[in-house]
């Protein structure tokens, strides 16, 4: 049950980063951009999640998981603090 929670979260990610990113390429909306980002970071991270708990149980790669997710988090943090110095 684990696998397909897991493989169906990096999917989610994946569609809502491809949504964003597509949505920005019709309308130029920024916000649209790094939300896009943010999403295709949280997707490497659900990824990380998929090989660190099912293909390398052995190898501990919480510390990446953590900080690709606190990158994608930060990009949508200064994104939205771009925009509304805008």
């Amino acid at each position: 049950m684990a696998q397909i929670t897991y493989t169906l979260c990096a999917l989610t990610a994946l569609l809502c980063a491809g949504l964003l990113l597509r949505a920005y390429a019709r309308t130029r909306f920024r916000l649209l951009l790094w939300s896009g980002l943010c999403f295709v970071g949280l997707t490497l991270n659900n990824l990380l999640l998929v090989l660190d708990r099912l293909v390398f149980p052995d190898v501990d790669l919480g510390l990446a998981r953590l900080l690709v997710a606190l990158a994608s988090v930060l990009l949508l943090v200064v994104g939205m603090i771009l925009e509304h110095d805008a």
